[in-house]
């Protein structure tokens, strides 16, 4: 890091990737710091410095002292061990030393005593949620929210009709020439275990997964404005089911809510949508099979005067960009459910899925929400 890097920063003051440190005497505090930058993107501790980005400086034996206790934290104290860069720097002739902790490649951190730590802007505190625990092992790749218990949905609600018609179409075979019984066949198809659903068999199978799933679903609302308003509105639904429902259900809800173009066609036709309906079948398949199923909160979709808002929670996963998704990359949140997703809704994966929006029709933004942790897709309207 240069000088001039390093008195930038100083001068921007703490936030979310830069920590100042006046000096540091404590091994577990130390720790605590190092494991909330490992499980977030990473950054840079300032020791030498006040609150306030004023250099205070350091004696010779400080850095000595600080060099010795890094290296002992970073391999004894932050679970499993990191690989922090330092360097001395000297600043209006004081010196600071610079901790570089990058970001972790094998989340999720913990210090010696157990405790995940996470950034929480310039601060760090514990992750003590089980959601939210379970997020920083889905990062690592660890574990997979579509593959958890669906809350005690079990095999006794299961769509058994639709459940048929969909295990013919899959393996070619009827359900009921099968000699393994149906909780067999539920766990070999990785829907659930022990006669319990997980969240891709609810999802895809049950006949009323938001009994138990309430927060699985999609809240849609249609104003005539700009903006979200209480008092006025066009429409408004809580969008629920099977995945298959709550797609189908939400492609409506968005065409009946926007323009349609006539077109070339007679003046007796409906029209076409003035988005085209590949293009919301895209985004919403895609809201529906990506979205983090750790966080307990629906989809919304929002339709306003001049644009659409498809809002899923949870940011992109790992090291995705938007530049990256709009360039054909993708990672897998939920593979599982993925797996099944194209034999039910018109998704298709392997990242194709944006791009196919996009060539279609241009004017969307993408928003990746890291601090609010949601990724936001926004379809500009009055293209015409």
């Amino acid at each position: 890091m240069e000088t001039i890097e390093i008195m930038q920063a100083l001068a921007q003051g703490e936030d979310s990737r830069n920590q100042f440190k006046k000096n540091i005497n404590n091994a577990d505090s130390l720790a605590s710091e190092m494991v909330a930058f490992s499980n977030g993107q990473g950054g840079f501790i300032f020791v030498g410095v006040d609150d306030h980005g004023s250099i205070s400086g350091l004696t010779t034996d400080d850095i000595h002292r600080l060099n010795q206790m890094i290296s002992v934290v970073a391999s004894q104290h932050v679970i499993p061990a990191i690989n922090p860069i330092t360097q001395n720097a000297t600043i209006d002739e004081k010196l600071v030393l610079v901790i570089e902790i990058p970001k972790g490649i094998n989340k999720p951190y913990q210090d010696k005593n157990g405790v995940f730590w996470v950034k929480s802007g310039a601060d760090k505190r514990k992750a003590t949620s089980r959601e939210e625990i379970q997020r920083l092992f889905q990062a690592s790749g660890m574990v997979h929210a579509d593959i958890i218990p669906a809350n005690g949905l079990t095999i006794s609600d299961l769509d058994m009709p639709y459940f048929r018609e969909f295990f013919q179409k899959r393996f070619g075979e009827s359900l009921d020439d099968q000699t393994l019984p149906l909780d067999q066949t539920i766990t070999n198809m990785n829907l659930g275990k022990n006669g319990e659903l997980n969240i891709t068999g609810a999802l895809m199978f049950a006949k009323s997964p938001s009994t138990r799933l309430p927060s699985f679903i999609v809240k849609a609302g249609a104003f005539p404005g700009e903006t979200i308003t209480d008092e006025t509105y066009i429409d408004s639904r809580d969008i629920t089911g099977k995945l298959s429902d709550i797609f189908q259900q939400t492609i409506g809800f968005i065409v009946s809510n926007i323009k349609h173009v006539q077109g070339d066609q007679s003046l007796n036709s409906l029209g076409e949508p003035e988005i085209p309906r590949i293009v919301l079948e895209e985004l919403v398949a895609n809201a529906l099979v990506h979205r983090d199923y750790f966080i307990s909160a629906p989809i919304r979709v929002f339709v306003f005067s001049n644009r659409i808002e498809i809002i899923s929670p949870g940011h992109l996963p790992n090291n995705l960009t938007v530049a990256n998704i709009k360039a054909g990359n993708s990672n897998t949140r939920n593979p599982v459910l993925a797996s099944f997703a194209y034999q039910i809704i018109p998704y298709r994966g392997f990242g194709s899925g944006i791009l196919r929006a996009l060539a279609n029709y241009p004017h969307i933004d993408f928003i990746d929400d890291r601090e609010g942790n949601l990724f936001k897709c926004i379809i500009r309207r009055n293209h015409l």
